[in-house]
């Protein structure tokens, strides 16, 4: 029985399926629904907490732009245009500046690779070469204050850039104060810049200007492993006289960007000093390190990995941010490299840290490794050369004039450079007529001082090609002796009233070069030494032959101004017969000689001078030819001799009376010596070396002989007594012209009183007009004392154009060693410039006033170059200085006034140039003889 109040069990009511489906369908969507809203309310829970303050999210901005500057490479686009942001004129435009018309011009564009040349105009306006060639009155009609020059169908060019120079940082005058171009706290210094130490009042921006060069590289000097920071300028004064307002592209680490800087501007260093590798490892190695950090940290930024980035900074290190840039690609890296040792270490370095080597400056070696220079992380670097500058230290020992044309046949950049002021940056030009004298192409010559340079900088997209900077010169930019009519920088002319020389047809042209392929070859084969000995010498009574000769010199009656010479006037070249090294007779091709003497043997040889000139060998004066091998090398040097005034001179030697004598010292076959030889300088007057009061007793020998024993090397043991009255010496002026007063009225010295007997002259070292004049006053007391007189001859001279007439009066001779003048010096600051600057140069106002004018050269390895500095006196002298005239600076005039060559004044010279190609004068001819009538012997290279 079931129990009471119980309901009895009943079945549940019946489902229908469809509605079972239906509930739990809404079931889930309401499931899902409130799930997404808590996850929603989630998110945005989470977001609300997560929003950065304002000052993190400004540190993330910073960090991203920073990161994003870090890894921005450097250099322009390629479709960049200097004008395009700016309206249309250049950013270094100047307002005011007028627009200018260059008419009737031969131009040289750079491009083309160097071959473009096109004839026609150049309109210049708002700073900028805006159209070349057929230039119609529709490009320039309306512009206001237009100037119009008429080039005369002379030749534009770019203007000029030096990649490697020191000007304003080794600035002229050369004072201390004035000198910054090394730092001597440490062997790596990237931190350093050279911007800081640039001296806007240097001398020399003006001189190098009025030699066409309007842009520089400015360089640390390489005292150091790592010298510092580089900047590229414009050698033009600005209004604003700053040294920034200089800089052609001022890189962001020295200017705030701003809306018209379009790109990451390049960054320059230099680096020097090749002995220290490790000091190269260890720096690169510090760098890599930051530049890893760097890269990390801006990966997590870039990644949104902010929790590793907020409250932190980008690891840097503000000594070493710019060799960071290296390794990012953003520094135009010039290294002083010379020997293959070196280079190789450069090479292996640049791959193990992977930076790109944009330069390697003086390069002694490089010719010898193009294919080294080609392993170079990013490709060869671009060779940076001096013409003909060699030999100075033993890296620089097997330097070569043919460097240029091996490297560029293996397909390498070159450039030609000043390193100023070791080679004075006015000249630039002749290290690039050098090269192309000794093979380089006229293309890549020209290149090598414009488009090469700018490229290696990094700006060829603001110089180099004609776009800012222009030059007219005054013949091809190649010919011996260019000059600029006017130099136009950023649309403005420099050259106020210039004086302008006007050249004859023939220098318009591309110069003729000789043919030196056998000697390039040589260079390869002999590891950078050839023989400079391999000849054929020919002696005892043998006849040599020379045709197709163009003149031929007879005798020495120069009588200081012409000479008697036998020229081919018929038009027909001339035969001549050499023995001994004396000519027997000279007739037209095809003639008999009527000399017996010549008849009577058959010529042993037949030379070919192919349009060539027989002309007296030249004499070198002013370098220790003979006494100098490698100038830094003491070992290969006479060495310096003791001055009695300032130091101690043993007894043993003399004391105080001592007189050396630089003939004791002599060492022949030198390299200097020897390329002086072969290149027509077959005698030279040497000094003793030093710095002091008195050097002593110089001497006259043979360039070419093999040893003092050899007949007649030694021409004269003793030619005149040289002393110095300068700054330089370490005591007083009035301290140096007491003792030389009491040494010339006292001084029992055998010297001595070969001065007071006339027997040699006194040859004084001295520049100051004021020294000059106060020497010519102390003559003056030495006639009303003794009742005679001495000659004396200025050496140096820099400013003897001052007191010209007065020298004349006094019968003294000058011999100036710096015939293209600079400035090096506070006694010689007040240089006569030349054209384009001044009608006269000094060689010119001392001629003219009558004053016996020899010339000569400071540096061995110059004394080679003996002919051109003669030649390029003439080419600019505006027609005052005849080829005779000029010969005779550095022949007779200068015998005259060293004491040297007495013995031979009036009678046939001593010895016989041959010229291939041409005369002594010009860029076609080379030397290939010298026939001596003093050792009566006949040479062939």
């Amino acid at each position: 029985m079931k129990p009471s109040g119980i309901l009895p069990l009943q079945a549940p009511p019946p489902i229908y399926p469809q509605r079972q489906r239906q509930n739990f369908s809404i079931k889930i969507f309401a499931y899902i629904l409130l799930f997404q809203l808590a996850l929603t309310l989630f998110y945005i829970h989470r977001q609300l907490r997560s929003v950065p303050r304002p000052d993190i999210l400004a540190h993330r901005l910073n960090v991203t732009e920073r990161c994003k500057a870090l890894r921005a490479p450097a250099g322009p686009p390629p479709s960049f245009d200097p004008a395009s942001r700016l309206q249309g004129h250049s950013d270094r435009f100047v307002p005011g500046t007028r627009p200018v018309l260059i008419r009737n011009a031969k131009i040289w564009t750079g491009h083309q690779d160097g071959k473009e040349v096109i004839h026609g105009n150049v309109l210049l306006d708002r700073g900028l070469v805006v159209s070349v060639g057929n230039v119609t009155t529709k490009d320039y009609e309306g512009l206001e204050g237009l100037q119009v020059v008429d080039a005369n169908g002379r030749w534009v060019t770019p203007g000029l850039v030096d990649l490697h120079s020191h000007i304003s940082v080794g600035s002229a005058p050369g004072l201390n104060g004035a000198a910054d171009t090394n730092s001597v706290k440490a062997p790596i210094l990237p931190w350093l810049r050279s911007i800081d130490g640039i001296n806007t009042h240097d001398a020399a921006f003006e001189l190098t200007v009025a030699g066409g060069v309007t842009t520089a590289q400015v360089l640390p000097g390489s005292a150091n492993n790592i010298g510092g920071q580089a900047f590229v300028i414009k050698l033009r004064p600005t209004e604003e006289r700053s040294t920034i307002s200089k800089v052609v592209e001022p890189p962001q680490t020295l200017i705030e960007p701003s809306e018209n800087v379009t790109h990451v501007h390049w960054r320059h260093m230099n680096q020097a000093r090749m002995d220290a590798a490790w000091n190269f490892r260890q720096a690169y190695h510090t760098a890599k390190q930051i530049q890893v950090a760097q890269d990390a940290f801006c990966d997590a930024a870039e990644a949104g990995y902010w929790d590793a980035v907020d409250g932190k900074e980008i690891p840097e290190d503000y000594q070493w941010e710019s060799l960071v840039d290296v390794l990012r690609g953003k520094v135009r890296l010039s290294i002083h490299c010379y020997e293959a040792v070196d280079l190789d270490m450069i090479v292996r370095l640049s791959n193990e840290f992977q930076f790109k080597v944009a330069s390697f400056h003086h390069g002694g070696d490089t010719h010898l490794v193009p294919d080294l220079l080609k392993k170079a992380f990013g490709g060869a670097p671009t060779i940076a050369l001096f013409a003909a500058n060699a030999r100075k230290k033993r890296e620089a020992y097997r330097n070569s004039e043919f460097a240029p044309r091996i490297l560029a046949s293996n397909g390498i950049p070159v450039v030609m450079k000043s390193d100023h002021p070791v080679l004075n940056s006015r000249y630039l030009l002749f290290e690039a007529q050098q090269a192309h004298y000794y093979g380089l192409s006229p293309e890549l010559a020209l290149a090598s001082v414009t488009t090469t340079s700018a490229k290696a900088a990094g700006l060829s997209h603001r110089i180099g090609f004609l776009g800012k900077d222009v030059v007219i010169w005054d013949s091809h930019p190649l010919a011996l002796g260019a000059t600029p009519g006017q130099v136009f920088i950023d649309g403005i002319p420099q050259l106020k009233a210039p004086h302008i020389l006007h050249k004859p047809y023939r220098l318009q042209k591309v110069p003729r070069t000789p043919n030196f392929d056998r000697e390039a070859r040589d260079t390869i084969e002999f590891d950078g030494l050839p023989p400079l000995r391999r000849h054929r010498l020919f002696a005892n009574g043998e006849i040599i032959k020379l045709t197709n000769v163009s003149a031929a010199w007879r005798t020495n009656g120069f009588n200081n101004v012409h000479p008697v010479v036998t020229e081919a006037v018929t038009g027909k070249p001339l035969d001549v017969f050499v023995r001994n090294g004396t000519i027997l007779c000279v007739t037209e091709a095809g003639y008999t000689c009527p000399n017996r003497e010549a008849l009577e043997f058959e010529p042993i040889s037949e030379v070919d001078l192919k349009g060539g000139a027989l002309f007296p060998g030249l004499v070198s004066f002013g370098a220790p030819l003979g006494l100098e091998e490698i100038n830094l090398e003491p070992s290969t040097n006479d060495g310096a001799v003791l001055d009695p005034l300032t130091g101690s001179v043993p007894a043993i030697v003399g004391g105080t009376s001592a007189v050396i004598r630089a003939v004791d010292g002599l060492a022949f076959n030198g390299r200097n010596l020897l390329l002086a030889y072969r290149s027509g300088v077959t005698k030279a007057i040497t000094a003793p070396s030093g710095t002091g009061f008195i050097q002593g007793l110089s001497t006259e020998f043979l360039t070419g002989a093999e040893n003092a024993l050899e007949h007649r090397a030694i021409l004269q043991k003793e030619t005149a007594l040289h002393v110095t009255v300068s700054h330089g010496v370490k005591a007083s002026i009035s301290t140096q012209i007491a003792a030389l007063r009491q040494l010339l009225f006292e001084s029992n010295t055998t010297a001595w009183q070969r001065v007071r007997n006339v027997n040699i002259p006194l040859v004084v070292k001295v520049d100051s007009a004021d020294i000059m004049s106060t020497l010519l006053r102390l003559r003056d007391e030495f006639r009303v004392e003794n009742g005679g007189h001495f000659d004396l001859t200025f050496v140096g001279a820099s400013e003897a154009h001052l007191i010209a007439k007065d020298i004349a009066r006094a019968g003294a001779s000058v011999v100036v060693t710096m015939p293209r003048p600079y400035p090096d010096s506070w006694e010689s600051q007040r240089i006569l410039p030349g054209a384009p600057l001044t009608h006269d140069n000094i060689v010119m106002r001392l001629l003219d006033a009558g004053v016996n004018v020899g010339i000569g050269v400071v540096d061995s390895f110059a004394a080679r170059n003996t002919r051109f500095e003669a030649a390029w006196l003439a080419l600019n002298s505006f027609g005052e200085i005849g080829r005779w005239r000029a010969l005779a600076l550095i022949t007779i005039n200068l015998e005259r006034a060293l004491g040297a060559g007495k013995h031979r004044w009036g009678l046939v010279p001593s010895e016989l140039v041959a010229y291939e190609g041409g005369d002594w004068m010009g860029f076609e001819s080379k030397v290939v003889g010298v026939f001596s009538n003093e050792q009566g012997t006949a040479e062939l290279f």
